[in-house]
């Protein structure tokens, strides 16, 4: 009697527990999606407008990533903001693609990531924004969030930028 309790409990816990990691998976398409332009053009305000409506329609968190604490007053409450500024041992493109992943890993709960101003961030330029953008491709795939980011440059600028894994919303 006590075996077939363990085994009913047991079988019940897997159960409930397969279900439960079957309701909470995400079904949908990862993706890093560019807002290009040179400075001045309204990068920052298109962000900053996207991050608020997404806010309002996620089912998980949004973060909003900067340089400085210029302009975060504007974005949505729901809307975490992160300024680099907090962070000024985040120096190389790798260290902040290892705050990224160490973002994502301490909340499951990220939905989307926006980071403004890319080629201000760490040591970020032209040279090297595409190993950058695979990182973030990567990212994206592997936990199922999406990332929009602002480049002050001009889109035929940015080398590798025809690719499925990127969308370029201007």
């Amino acid at each position: 009697m006590f075996k077939n309790l363990v085994w009913c409990i047991i079988n019940l816990s897997y159960l409930s527990r397969k279900k439960s990691q079957n309701t909470y998976k995400k079904e949908r398409f990862a993706m890093v999606n560019l807002i290009t332009g040179p400075k001045g053009t309204g990068k920052t305000q298109q962000m900053i407008e996207l991050a608020n409506e997404k806010v309002k329609t996620s089912n998980g968190n949004v973060v909003f990533i900067k340089k400085s604490h210029r302009n975060t007053t504007t974005l949505d409450f729901g809307v975490r903001a992160i300024c680099m500024e907090d962070y000024p041992d985040i120096l190389t493109m790798d260290e902040f693609i290892g705050f990224l992943y160490g973002m994502v890993a301490g909340n499951h709960d990220i939905d989307t990531i926006f980071i403004d101003s890319v080629l201000k961030q760490a040591d970020i330029s032209l040279n090297n924004i595409s190993a950058f953008m695979t990182s973030l491709s990567k990212i994206s795939a592997e936990n199922t969030l999406d990332f929009f980011i602002s480049v002050g440059a001009e889109k035929e600028s940015i080398p590798d930028i025809d690719s499925d894994n990127y969308n370029v919303l201007n």
